[in-house]
């Protein structure tokens, strides 16, 4: 998979990245399955790493996804380029290979999957990105 020798297995986390909430979720390889898990804080832009780090702790994922904002034509829009840049720090950090998937209105979509009103749907959107990732594989 991607020039990779073996393909990825296990556990995977998904990243929704957003400036002021990043969404987390969680997948599996085996039944590709993904479950919202936390919304991480981030202020200006800088995300809890703290947070984060437990999160890898806890998980320890084998790998890392992260949705990349597209406009519905294709094109990158203002949260593209941070979002590959955050990427490239969790693998940096955690060192897991991370993979990108463009994704446009998961956003939209965990808002009307979501059970309650004003209840913040960063960690659902990542669920999706994760899903469709591991529907890719």
């Amino acid at each position: 998979m991607q020039g990779m020798d073996k393909p990825i297995e296990g556990v995977i986390i998904g990243f929704d990245f957003g400036l002021k909430r990043i969404g987390v979720a969680i997948g599996q390889t085996i039944t590709r399955t993904a479950t919202p898990e936390a919304i991480v804080a981030s202020k200006d832009g800088k995300p809890d790493w703290e947070h984060i780090t437990r999160l890898f702790e806890e998980w320890k994922p084998s790998a890392i996804v992260v949705g990349l904002p597209m406009r519905l034509n294709g094109e990158e829009q203002a949260l593209t380029q941070p979002a590959r840049k955050f990427g490239q720090r969790l693998s940096g950090r955690y060192q897991r290979p991370v993979f990108y998937i463009e994704e446009q209105l998961s956003s939209i979509e965990a808002e009307q999957r979501k059970t309650k009103a004003r209840q913040p749907v960063d960690d659902h959107a990542a669920q999706i990105i994760l899903e469709n990732w591991l529907d890719a594989l």
